[in-house]
């Protein structure tokens, strides 16, 4: 946990109101037996209830109720905290005005989605869903594939995940550049991406959502990679025009893709994403590894342990942009 930052101080544990959004399975939170009034809803009662809460936990990150609640009436809460990296779930204009300190779950999920891209342009590129296929059609069929190492890589998004994908990507020998919202020692501007991508045989849309990044990944990018160019989205959905990838993909404009976030999950069986050519899909799991709630609650519990003794909290998010900091200030 990094990019530390002050929050309002809590009263003593014992007077504060824990609301969670809850999910299944529901967060692991015994250490706060006795010690917090814990309350749990379900989007159906979360809006009700947000009054009474000093702090939320929004254990289903995928839900946009806080976003739906916060512009209503009541108090509201002082600390917000949501066990996801991206907080565009919950941003609206009047959280993002108030005083309440938003913080995510960073450092839980950087190297697991980091292993994840590994994986994806490895077996991209020693075809393993070719040999899969032959060995499923009893076919002995020898083909040569791609040497990884040597190979160019750009990583959009210079934030945590955006960099472990990068380091990673490096250890395998690939050439990485890596983009961000400001251009700085070792990040390259936005006014630098279309050039990349020209050179780029894997593409890497690690980005948060903000408004300048949704759409970002549209038919002008796609026209600007090579033909031979893998694209993988472990970022979020809506960072892609998927009609645009679509007819990417189908007019060979790109060598092949693979998405684990889409603009509408889960993705409706009726999609043609399905079927595109050279498309894996995989149902936003790239983060996701054995015992990672686990992980998400002893963070959270760490946090609101800091939080109740009114110490600076880590993970605090700039709302203003949508996500956390780097320590030089810059993003």
């Amino acid at each position: 946990m990094t990019a530390v930052n002050d929050a309002a101080p809590a009263p003593g544990a014992r007077d504060v109101t824990l609301l969670v959004l809850d999910a299944e399975p529901p967060p692991r939170l015994g250490s706060l037996t006795g010690r917090v009034r814990v309350l749990h809803g379900d989007e159906a009662v979360f809006a009700r209830r947000l009054p009474e809460a000093d702090a939320v936990l929004v254990w289903d990150f995928l839900s946009d109720a806080v976003r739906r609640a916060w512009p209503g009436p009541g108090a509201r809460p002082r600390w917000v905290h949501t066990a996801s990296a991206g907080v565009d779930h919950l941003m609206c204009p009047e959280l993002t005005a108030s005083d309440t300190v938003v913080t995510n779950a960073r450092g839980v999920f950087e190297t697991p989605i980091a292993e994840y891209v590994a994986g994806l342009v490895l077996a991209a590129a020693k075809d393993f869903r070719g040999t899969d296929e032959a060995q499923r059609g009893r076919r002995w069929r020898h083909r040569e594939t791609r040497r990884v190492a040597g190979t160019r890589a750009v990583v959009v998004g210079a934030g945590p995940v955006g960099r472990a994908v990068a380091g990673t990507l490096k250890g395998l020998g690939v050439k990485v550049a890596l983009t961000g919202r400001t251009a700085r020692a070792g990040v390259h501007g936005p006014e630098d991406l279309l050039p990349l991508l020209a050179g780029a045989d894997w593409v890497v849309a690690a980005a948060p959502l903000t408004g300048t990044t949704r759409g970002m990944f549209d038919a002008r990018a796609f026209g600007a990679m090579s033909p031979s160019a893998y694209f993988i989205n472990v970022g979020r959905g809506q960072l892609v025009v998927e009609e645009d990838l679509l007819a990417a993909l189908r007019r060979r404009w790109i060598g092949g893709a693979a998405l684990d976030v889409f603009e509408r999950e889960p993705l409706p069986p009726d999609s043609p994403l399905w079927d595109a050519p050279g498309l894996v899909v995989s149902p936003h799991m790239s983060g996701d590894v054995v015992g990672w709630r686990d992980e998400l609650a002893r963070q959270f519990l760490e946090l609101f342990d800091l939080w109740a003794a009114g110490k600076p909290l880590p993970n605090v998010v700039d709302k203003n942009v949508g996500y956390v900091p780097l320590h030089d200030g810059t993003h």
